[in-house]
């Protein structure tokens, strides 16, 4: 908590130094601790991209007590982190005006971890199965494993971010993130896991989504542009270029995040396609997003019962700024 205080301190010191350069200061908040996750934004910011389009963007960075979209509602932070499709929708729900901007993963990177086992080698195998996962994970994610595959509420099992229980069980099955928990799993329990990406099995929703409100979209609409420009910029050349830079700034905020963690990290968003896939044929359209992708993930909700079916769900983004 105090590194956040020290964060948003600091925003506000930048002020008077942004104005008297003609910058437009932006407090940008992410949605976890630094990592490789939020590479393209601390490049963008490390290579000076934000400031040569006009912006002087301070990261804030997030954690287990950070929430992102109420620090935007209170005017804590100006832009931040969506973490998948369910924040923005749940913000118009809510009737709340923030839109999702731009979407740096095409792919959300939602895994189901096993042991090496031969019963099962896909997800319609763990039908039945004890699952670990999350509280937030009980409407995300899990509604649509239970439309696709005949998952069931029996099978859950709590998932508290401890991996212990899934160490010692052969027969355990927990959710994760791709660029995370396996690594770890591999590195501590000394074997492979067997690693079952939800994207590459159907599952339709963005993540590591800009949003901004609709207070700045309306008023300043060049800024956001900026931010959108200098942040796509940031994220090709921190996937395809030198990552030092940014590699830096991370472990400035966050000393967990170790060289090999980093470098694994990045290797995964690139072999799996998490950047730069489907709709993005090329780095030079990352953050793109779709209305036709955007029905696909509030059709698939709202017909398990998350969302009302006339939720006006076009209001979670606008796509202005990444059809540029």
């Amino acid at each position: 908590m105090q590194r956040i205080l020290a964060a948003v301190l600091g925003a506000f010191a930048c002020l008077g130094a942004a104005q008297a350069q003609n910058l437009t200061p932006v407090r940008f908040v992410t949605d976890w601790k630094a990592q490789a996750e939020h590479g393209g934004f601390y490049e963008a910011a490390a290579e000076g991209l934000y400031r040569r389009a006009g912006l002087e963007v301070t990261i804030i960075e997030g954690g287990p007590s950070v929430n992102v979209p109420q620090m935007l509602a209170g005017g804590a932070a100006d832009f931040g982190i969506g973490s998948n499709g369910f924040v923005p929708l749940n913000l118009v729900r809510e009737g709340i005006p923030i839109r999702a901007v731009m979407a740096v993963f095409q792919k959300d990177p939602q895994v189901l971890i096993t042991h090496p086992r031969a019963d099962v080698k896909s997800l319609a195998q763990m039908k039945g199965k004890p699952i670990m996962i999350a509280d937030a994970s009980t409407v995300a994610f899990w509604p649509w494993l239970k439309a696709k595959y005949g998952y069931s509420d029996t099978q859950i099992r709590k998932y508290t971010f401890n991996l212990a229980p899934f160490l010692v069980d052969p027969s355990a099955i927990q959710e994760g993130y791709l660029t995370s928990e396996p690594y770890t799993i591999a590195r501590e329990g000394h074997f492979k896991p067997q690693v079952f990406l939800l994207a590459d099995n159907g599952y339709p929703g963005y993540a590591n989504m800009v949003l901004v409100p609709q207070s700045w979209i309306d008023k300043s609409p060049a800024d956001v542009q900026a931010f959108v420009d200098a942040t796509r910029a940031g994220w090709r050349d921190y996937l395809f270029g030198n990552s030092a830079p940014a590699n830096a700034l991370i472990r400035r905020d966050n000393p967990e995040m170790t060289g090999d963690i980093i470098a694994q990290a990045i290797a995964k968003m690139k072999s799996y396609g998490i950047v730069v896939s489907g709709d993005v044929i090329s780095p030079a359209q990352i953050g793109l997003m779709t209305d036709a992708r955007w029905k696909t993930f509030f059709d698939t909700m709202a017909g398990e019962g998350l969302y009302a079916k006339t939720l006006d769900y076009r209001k979670a983004y606008d796509l202005r700024f990444v059809l540029k």
